[in-house]
C-alpha cells in the first residue's frame, strides 16, 4: 500500500464509516454506555406559596407552605448507565461538529461561486506580457465568487448593498486574483478610512440593526463617497441577478508601462500612458472616479464563461480566498492608495480566517507546478521529502525563475499624510444623475428622502447632504430640500 496515495479527497471514500484517522466504526448510531436501565419512576409534588418555600425529601414528597396559590409539578426520572469517555468515536464526532464553522468574512460574507474559463478574444500582447493574455483563443480556468458586501452570511440577497465580483485565474504562471465589485467606483480613496467605513455600514453594535443615521453621519465627512452613492441608491443598488450583473476591478493595475482598469463582464480594459496622468481634472488613481469612456475608450480583451457549478459550498465558496496582491508577470500594482492597502489587508484576513497555509487549500492553490520554502505551520498538508529547505544551496538545483519586468518608477519626495490634489468630488456624480431618465431620477430622489427622513438623522447632517448633492446637480439639491423642508446651502 502506498501510504501517500490517498490524499484527503472524497474520491477515496471507504464503503463504511471510519474515524478521522481511518479506524472502522461498527456503530454510528449509539453511544457506548455501561450498566442496565433501571426503571425508577417517582413523583414529586411541589406547592409554591407567595412567601417562599422549603423542600422536604426529594422523592414522593409534598411540602405545604402558607399558600394562596398552588400547582403540582410531576417530574419523571429514569436512570441509565453513564456514557463512557472512552467512546472515542463519539468524542471525535461531537468535537468535530463543534468546530464546523470558521470565522465569517467581515465583508463579503454571503456569496455564491461558479467555475468556468476566460478566453482571450483580442490581442493585447503589446500591453502586457502576461502569459494568459498571450494570444486570442487562449483559455484559462477560473472560479468566480459573487457576494454581498456589508451584510452577514445568512442575510437576504435582496438588500440594497454593493456586490463583490472576484475572479481567480488559474494561469500557467500562477494565480491572478481580480478582486472587484459590481460598481466601478468605491466609497473612499484612502485605506486608512476602510475600517471606520465598514463599522458605519455594519449594524449598530448596541442594537445590531443597520441604521441610516450612522451611515449618513460617517459619510457626511467624506464627500468623495457621493459617486458611489449615485450607484448604490440607483436602481443598480439591488441587482436583478448575478447573470446580468456587471463587474469592475475598481483598482488600477500596471500593465508593463500601461495602466488598466477592468470594468465589465465581457472583459474590457481602459489604458492610459502614465505620462498623461496629469491631463485630467481628476486623479486617475482615485477609486472614487471612473475613466470617461469618451476619452479613454473600452478595449475588448476576452470573454468570461461560467459553465459549471461548484462541487461543494464550504470547500469552494467559504474557503475560497482572494487577494489583490496575487498577480502574475505582466501585471503589477499601481500607486492607487486603496489598492496598496488591500495588498496587505486581504491576505492578512485570510490567514486569520483560514490559517497561515490557506493557499494550500485546493481551491486557492495554483494549478501549475510551484516550489518555495514556505513550510510547516498550522494545517500544512504539503508532502515534502526534501532535506534542503533554504536558499541558496550548492546541493539543491532549484534556481531563480526567468526575470520578468516590473515598472521602473522612481519614488522621491517628502513623507507626509495628505489628501490628493484633484478631489473633484461632485462633477462625476452630477453627470451620472443627469444621464438618467426622469423616472429613474425620481426613484433616486425618493430613496434619499427616505434615508434623510429617519428621526436620528440630525438637521446638520441632513443639510450637509443636501449641500453635497446641490454641488453635484443644483436641481437635485432643490428637490431634496423641497421634500425635506430644508434650505439648500453650498
Amino acid at each position: 500500500m502506498d501510504p501517500y496515495k490517498h490524499r484527503p479527497s472524497s474520491a477515496f471514500n471507504s464503503p463504511y464509516w471510519t474515524t478521522n484517522s481511518g479506524a472502522p466504526i461498527w456503530n454510528n448510531n449509539s453511544s457506548l454506555t455501561v450498566g442496565s436501565r433501571a426503571n425508577l419512576w417517582q413523583k414529586m409534588n411541589i406547592v409554591i406559596g407567595c412567601e417562599g418555600f422549603r423542600l422536604g425529601s426529594f422523592f414522593d414528597s409534598r411540602v405545604r407552605i402558607m399558600s394562596t396559590q398552588r400547582f403540582d409539578l410531576q417530574i419523571t426520572l429514569s436512570l441509565t448507565g453513564p456514557i463512557l469517555l472512552e467512546d472515542y468515536h463519539l468524542v471525535e464526532k461531537i468535537a468535530n461538529f463543534d468546530r464546523e464553522r470558521i470565522p465569517e468574512r467581515v465583508v463579503h460574507a454571503r456569496g455564491a461561486s461558479a467555475k468556468g474559463f476566460f478566453e482571450v478574444t483580442h490581442d493585447i500582447s503589446n500591453l502586457s506580457c502576461a502569459d494568459f493574455l498571450r494570444a486570442p483563443g487562449v483559455q484559462t480556468p477560473v472560479i468566480v465568487r459573487f457576494s454581498t458586501v456589508i451584510h452577514e452570511r445568512g442575510s437576504p440577497e435582496t438588500l440594497r448593498d454593493p456586490r463583490g465580483f472576484a475572479v481567480k485565474f488559474y494561469t500557467r504562471e500562477g494565480n491572478f486574483d481580480l478582486v472587484g465589485n459590481n460598481f466601478p467606483v468605491f466609497f473612499v480613496r484612502d485605506g486608512m478610512k476602510f475600517p471606520d467605513m465598514v463599522h458605519a455600514l455594519k449594524p449598530n453594535p448596541k442594537s445590531h440593526i443597520q441604521e441610516n443615521w450612522r451611515i449618513l453621519d460617517f459619510f457626511s465627512h467624506h464627500p468623495e463617497s457621493l459617486h458611489m452613492f449615485s450607484f448604490l441608491f440607483d436602481d443598480l443598488g439591488v441587482p436583478q441577478d448575478y447573470r446580468h450583473m456587471e463587474g469592475a476591478g475598481v483598482n488600477t493595475y500596471t500593465l508593463i508601462n500601461k495602466l488598466a482598469t477592468i470594468p465589465s463582464g465581457n472583459c474590457f480594459i481602459q489604458t492610459i500612458d502614465p505620462d498623461h496622468e496629469d491631463r485630467f481634472d481628476f486623479d486617475p488613481l482615485d477609486v472614487t472616479k471612473i475613466w470617461p469612456e469618451d476619452i479613454l475608450p473600452l478595449q475588448p480583451v476576452g470573454r468570461l464563461v461560467l459553465n459549471k457549478n461548484i462541487d461543494n459550498f464550504f470547500a469552494e465558496n467559504e474557503q475560497l480566498a482572494f487577494c489583490p496582491a496575487i498577480v502574475v508577470p505582466g501585471i503589477y500594482y499601481s500607486d492607487d492608495k486603496l489598492l496598496q492597502t488591500r495588498i496587505f489587508s486581504y491576505s492578512d484576513t485570510q490567514r486569520h480566517r483560514l490559517g497561515p497555509n490557506y493557499l494550500q487549500l485546493p481551491v486557492n492553490a495554483p494549478k501549475c507546478v510551484h516550489h518555495n520554502n514556505h513550510h510547516e505551520g498550522f494545517m500544512n498538508f504539503m508532502h515534502r521529502d526534501e532535506e534542503i529547505n533554504y536558499f541558496p544551496s550548492r546541493l539543491d538545483p532549484s534556481r531563480h525563475a526567468e526575470r520578468f519586468p516590473i515598472p521602473p518608477a522612481v519614488c522621491s519626495g517628502r513623507r507626509e499624510k495628505c489628501v490628493i490634489e484633484k478631489e473633484n468630488n461632485f462633477k462625476q456624480p452630477g453627470e451620472r444623475y443627469r444621464s438618467w431618465e426622469p423616472d429613474r431620477q425620481e426613484r433616486f430622489v425618493r430613496r434619499w428622502v427616505d434615508a434623510l427622513s429617519e428621526p436620528r438623522v440630525t438637521h446638520e447632517v441632513r443639510s450637509i447632504w443636501i449641500s453635497y448633492w446641490s454641488q453635484a446637480d443644483k436641481s437635485l439639491g432643490q428637490k431634496l430640500a423641497s421634500h425635506l423642508n430644508v434650505r439648500p446651502s453650498i
